[in-house]
C-alpha cells in the first residue's frame, strides 16, 4: 500500500506540472534536452516553462559469470524553469532488475531533486558553462532505495564548434554515505545531420569510489518531430566489462 500510495502521488503531481504549464501555452521554442547522452546540456531551460524528459531504458550486464537484466522505464526528468539562468529539476524512474536466475525486484527508485545553474554563456567564443547538483532522497522501493542520501554533482561545458557540430563535456564527483564518492566524466561530439536529425558518438565513465574505473562507449540519434518535441534512441556498452544497453525516448518543452 505504501508503494502505490507513492506512485499515485508521483502521477499526480505530474499530471499537475503538465496542466499548469499547459495553460495559456505560447509558441515552441526550440528543444535542448539533456537526454539520451551521458552528458547534461549546459543550457537551462526558458523561464516559466515546463520540459518533459522520459525514456525507457534496457541493460544487459554480466558478473563474475551472473548475467544481470535491468529494466528502467519509465525514467522521467521534469526540468522547470524558475529564472533565465536556472531551472529546478525532479527526476524518478521505475526499476526492474534481474540478478542471475533470481526473481525480478521491481520498484521505483530514490527521488532526484537539484538544480542546474548557467554560469556562462558567451556567443562570441561559442562557450556555454553550467554546474548541476541533485540531492538523491531515501524514497525509493525496499530492495530498490539505497536507504541514505547522496549528491550527483557536475560541471558542464559546451562548444559549437560549427553549424553542425557541438562539443560537449561534464566532470563530476558523486557521493553517498560511508562511500569516498565517484570522479564521472563524458565528452560527447553532437553531429547535425539534417534540420530534424541529429547524432552523437560519447566517451563516458565513473572512477568508482576512486578504485576501479568503469569506460564506456554510446551512440544516439535525435529526431525533431517539431520545435518542442523530440524523440531519441541510443545504444552503449562496456570497454572494460561487460555490459551494453538500448534505450529510446521523448522530450516535450512546454513554454507558456
Amino acid at each position: 500500500m505504501f508503494h502505490l500510495v507513492k506512485t499515485n502521488t508521483m502521477r499526480k503531481f505530474a499530471f499537475f506540472l503538465v496542466l499548469f504549464f499547459c495553460y495559456k501555452t505560447l509558441n515552441a521554442q526550440e528543444i535542448i534536452t539533456d537526454r539520451p547522452d551521458q552528458t547534461e546540456s549546459s543550457s537551462t531551460v526558458p523561464k516559466n516553462s515546463l520540459q518533459i524528459e522520459s525514456g525507457a531504458n534496457f541493460v544487459f550486464s554480466e558478473e563474475n559469470g551472473m548475467s544481470n537484466q535491468s529494466i528502467v522505464a519509465p525514467s522521467t526528468l521534469f526540468r522547470v524553469g524558475v529564472f533565465k539562468w536556472a531551472e529546478l529539476r525532479i527526476l524518478n524512474q521505475f526499476e526492474s532488475n534481474r540478478f542471475g536466475n533470481n526473481p525480478s525486484i521491481k520498484g521505483l527508485s530514490d527521488v532526484e531533486i537539484g538544480t542546474k545553474i548557467q554560469l556562462l554563456k558567451r556567443k562570441s567564443i561559442n562557450t556555454e558553462i553550467a554546474f548541476l547538483s541533485h540531492i538523491i532522497l531515501p524514497t525509493g522501493s525496499r530492495n530498490i532505495t539505497n536507504y541514505d542520501f547522496g549528491t550527483i554533482n557536475k560541471l558542464s561545458i559546451s562548444h559549437s564548434l560549427n553549424e553542425n557540430l557541438d562539443l560537449g563535456y561534464n566532470i563530476g564527483y558523486n557521493s553517498s554515505s560511508g562511500y569516498i564518492g565517484d570522479f564521472t566524466y563524458s565528452l560527447a561530439l553532437g553531429i547535425g545531420l539534417t534540420d530534424k536529425v541529429s547524432m552523437y558518438i560519447e566517451p563516458y565513465g565513473e572512477w568508482i569510489n576512486f578504485q576501479f574505473l568503469q569506460a564506456n562507449i554510446d551512440a544516439g540519434f535525435t529526431y525533431l518531430l517539431q520545435e518542442n518535441l523530440q524523440l531519441d534512441f541510443s545504444f552503449g556498452l562496456g570497454l572494460n566489462y561487460n555490459m551494453n544497453y538500448i534505450s529510446a525516448g521523448i522530450s516535450w518543452l512546454i513554454v507558456r
